[in-house]
């Protein structure tokens, strides 16, 4: 065997620092390329399988390129399904505070059906202080369901969708913000029909839920209010959370099948950009093997969120 292939063959032996008890860690030593050797992809994934999100710092040597170069080993890149890719990327979101801030704990994109299996984020410009963002893993929190919440949880299936009333979720938010939702985020409306609780591949159960909730099938309005706030608090509790402290070129990746997460807006006018690359996922399967479907896409005519503005105006 020559020391290529050997090198490619046995994995390394990372160096990881758990950031809480129940999720994220931090590995140190790697300089994040498309070209790192099949063992160091394979070890990298491990570690995400373990503690669902993991952070690189000193990344400074990526570009946009780079960035997606390195992401696309670890799957097939999609696009955002309603923001336009940045200027020159495949798939790469830029998240810049200027136009919106991710500020409610969500997972990426479940307003699809087969949304985003993994995230990979890079900072860009970080604030200096404030910003940060939390985690949560929606393993641990079905898996300290009671049995009882365990039970229902596993006969409720719920709606998403990237319409919502969003001067009454953000009314702090900026008018280039409410322009940015209009025009691009809803530019497609979808709304599709998840499971409560997922199976992974690996066997976990995972909750569904986050900013993109909208109902339980066959429930109130109200009713569904009430087992979002009992099934979300579970996923929020503190025990199954964890927070990143943001420098510049920073890169974050996270299992999105089994975590929330939270972009603290707490950093005032000062600027925040990140930018986002996601890998392919599948659509979600229920315990008694049903598929999320999606229900409805439908496009919004230009026309109508033109005159919106003007009537703002």
């Amino acid at each position: 065997m020559s020391s290529l292939q050997h090198s490619q063959s046995v994995a390394p032996n990372l160096d990881i620092r758990p950031l809480a008890g129940r999720i994220g860690a931090e590995i140190g030593g790697v300089q994040l390329a498309g070209n790192l050797p099949g063992a160091t992809i394979a070890a990298i994934e491990a570690a995400l399988a373990k503690y669902k999100v993991i952070f690189f710092r000193d990344q400074s040597h990526l570009d946009d390129a780079g960035q997606e170069r390195f992401a696309a080993r670890l799957g097939e890149l999609v696009a955002h399904p309603t923001n336009p890719a940045k200027a020159g990327s495949a798939a790469i979101l830029e998240i810049d505070s200027a136009r919106g801030r991710a500020d409610r704990w969500h997972t990426d994109v479940t307003f699809v059906d087969a949304y985003p299996k993994i995230s990979v984020l890079r900072s860009v410009v970080i604030p200096p202080c404030g910003g940060d963002t939390m985690w949560a893993n929606t393993v641990a929190a079905y898996d300290g369901l009671p049995a009882a919440l365990k039970t229902l949880a596993e006969s409720l299936w719920a709606i998403h969708s990237n319409l919502y009333d969003y001067a009454a979720l953000k009314p702090e938010a900026s008018v280039a913000a409410a322009k940015h939702y209009e025009e691009f985020f809803i530019s497609t409306v979808y709304e599709t029909e998840h499971p409560l609780v997922r199976v992974l591949p690996s066997g976990e159960r995972s909750l569904v839920l986050g900013y993109f909730f909208r109902r339980f099938v066959g429930l109130s309005q109200s009713d569904s209010g009430h087992l979002l706030e009992i099934f979300q608090s579970h996923i929020t509790r503190p025990e199954n959370t964890a927070r990143w402290r943001w420098n510049a070129a920073d890169v974050a990746i996270w299992d999105n099948t089994a975590t929330q997460h939270c972009a603290i807006n707490d950093y005032g006018e000062e600027k925040r950009v990140v930018r986002r690359s996601t890998i392919m996922g599948e659509a979600p399967v229920s315990v008694d093997c049903r598929k999320s479907v999606m229900r409805s896409r439908t496009a919004r005519p230009a026309t109508a969120t033109q005159s919106r503005h003007s009537a703002a105006a």
